[in-house]
């Protein structure tokens, strides 16, 4: 029961690479290059349809199967459901990574449980997996500027000026964030991460 699954949602293909929408894969490949013994190297999984990387992100740290689903968003579930099955991975000690409009963007905050806020792949997990009760590193993206549709701006790409400024910040506390969840539990790290800095 060591090991954990850490699941970033996006949509496949490189015309999706840099959308908002993609952030959570992006965090888990942030992980990726963080494994203890250098960077892991995801694969096609023969049980799920996703991208798979086993790796350990401290030494003597659990076992943690990085994931990125291969199909889209709204579907993604498909794959959680497969892979926690796979490893025999409890709701409990399943993290999903994922875009949030409600909260700032570079901002990162931590929850089990609860709604899904309207997001697809967040349904089709809890749908999936016959629970809301995993655990979740929401990555905040800000809501569009003005009439913007909320569809439309997620499936944009990040903007030069967030490129520089907000991404870098906020991949690397999304990966920050999936560390001290492992390593100190969900309340001593949402008291890190949602503190006011």
């Amino acid at each position: 029961m060591d090991t954990w699954l850490v699941v970033g949602l996006g949509n496949p293909g490189p015309g999706y690479a840099g959308n908002r929408h993609n952030v959570g894969a992006m965090t888990v490949d942030e992980l990726a290059g963080r494994a203890v013994g250098g960077r892991a190297s995801f694969k096609a999984h023969k049980a799920a349809r996703a991208r798979v990387a086993e790796a350990r992100l401290r030494v003597g740290g659990p076992k943690v199967v990085l994931a990125v689903p291969s199909m889209f968003m709204n579907e993604s579930g498909a794959a959680v459901a497969g892979l926690s099955k796979y490893y025999d991975v409890p709701a409990d000690r399943i993290v999903v990574l994922h875009d949030e409009l409600d909260i700032d963007a570079g901002l990162v905050r931590l929850k089990q449980g609860g709604g899904e806020g309207g997001h697809n792949g967040l349904r089709s997990i809890s749908r999936s997996i016959g629970t809301r009760d995993y655990l979740r590193v929401r990555l905040g993206i800000g809501r569009p500027p003005g009439r913007q549709d909320p569809a439309d701006y997620v499936l944009k790409d990040f903007s030069k000026a967030e490129r520089t400024d907000v991404l870098p910040f906020l991949l690397d506390e999304g990966a920050d964030a999936v560390e001290a969840l492992l390593e100190v539990g969900l309340l001593d790290a949402q008291q890190r991460f949602h503190a006011p800095r």
